[in-house]
């Protein structure tokens, strides 16, 4: 039997809870827009008249102009949707893409899954997980700090992925971090921290670094000036792109793109614009924002087919909840039932 992957299984009424949960982090988390010490997310659980059960959890990003306050508002004015059955191809056309409609949309997989006894990679009509090499995230400091981190994190996690805040201080960075790390695979992201004026340079820099990667060295509103400059290093977007709409006027100016469910709003709108992006000649990464085991779970649905995988948000938390992913040094395994899907 083809199994519809919009669609939920039944259109039976749904209870809807929402609550807030806090991870601490390990340390701290620092990118060149601030630093954090915990991790808050949104989660929403939907219960079926049956008694089953679908979760879906997201983070609120202020970089989007969302709030933890906002984005509950958001879930539950759903609520009366969802007692008349919503599933998920009516929820795209009757909320934003966001972090509230990401949470419900994993929900609904999550539910549908649960009810229909298929997992949910079988409902997307995806091919069975297996366990995928995630990056391990090096927060912004001081290039020496990042060096020495870098230098020990190295030798568990081939792929680091490095925060870098602008100026010159990153050609700094990336140099340390190249001595300290000689064998290990990098990719940086700025957080929209570089000026136009410092990108041919600090390309240069990165090219010498021998890093694979750049995510969003420009601010979203003036990345422009990389349709104009060569690129030494491939560059991916993350600010710059949240929807497949958002594709077509990045052609010239990325080579890959940053797909993540809170910005996308889900994995419906994901798994349609990982499709999009590849027919339009772009690599694909699968990213996260700091986050619980609940929120990589359905994004590893994703990343089975990415080239780049950044889904080490747990590993950057002091706790997870349990159940959670079991991560093996680089290797994320396949989420259990339990989890999710």
């Amino acid at each position: 039997m083809a199994l519809d992957p919009t669609r939920a299984h039944g259109a039976a009424p749904l209870r809807l809870d929402v609550t807030t949960q806090s991870f601490p982090v390990a340390g701290a988390f620092t990118i060149a827009r601030g630093s954090r010490r915990e991790a808050v997310v949104v989660v929403a659980t939907l219960t079926s008249g049956d008694g089953a059960l679908g979760r879906g959890e997201c983070v609120p990003y202020a970089r989007y102009g969302e709030t933890v306050a906002q984005v509950i508002a958001d879930i539950r004015a759903m609520a009366p949707a969802l007692a008349r059955g919503l599933d998920r191809a009516e929820l795209q056309g009757r909320m934003p893409p966001g972090a509230a409609r990401n949470a419900l949309d994993c929900a609904l997989w999550d539910l549908d899954a649960k009810r229909s006894g298929h997992r949910a990679h079988a409902l997307a009509g995806l091919p069975e997980p297996t366990p995928l090499e995630t990056a391990y995230t090096i927060s912004l400091a001081a290039p020496e700090d990042m060096a020495e981190k870098a230098a020990s994190a190295g030798e568990r996690y081939p792929l680091l992925k490095l925060k870098l805040g602008g100026g010159a201080r990153d050609a700094l960075r990336l140099a340390a971090v190249r001595r300290a790390a000689p064998e290990a695979r990098l990719i940086a992201d700025a957080n929209e921290a570089w000026h136009p004026e410092d990108l041919e340079r600090l390309l240069a820099a990165a090219a010498e670094a021998h890093v694979a990667l750049i995510e969003q060295p420009l601010p979203a509103d003036a990345d422009a000036a990389l349709a104009h400059v060569a690129r030494p290093v491939p560059v991916c977007a993350d600010e710059s792109v949240h929807t497949a709409e958002d594709l077509a006027a990045l052609r010239d100016r990325y080579d890959a793109v940053n797909i993540k469910l809170d910005k996308a709003g889900g994995l419906t709108q994901a798994l349609a614009m990982a499709r999009a992006a590849r027919a339009m000649g772009f690599s694909v990464m699968v990213g996260c924002m700091l986050a619980s085991s609940l929120a990589m779970a359905p994004a590893l649905l994703l990343a089975c087919e990415a080239d780049w995988v950044d889904l080490d948000g747990p590993l950057l938390l002091a706790r997870d909840r349990r159940p959670g992913l079991v991560y093996e040094g680089p290797r994320i395994l396949p989420a259990p039932p339990a989890l999710w899907g």
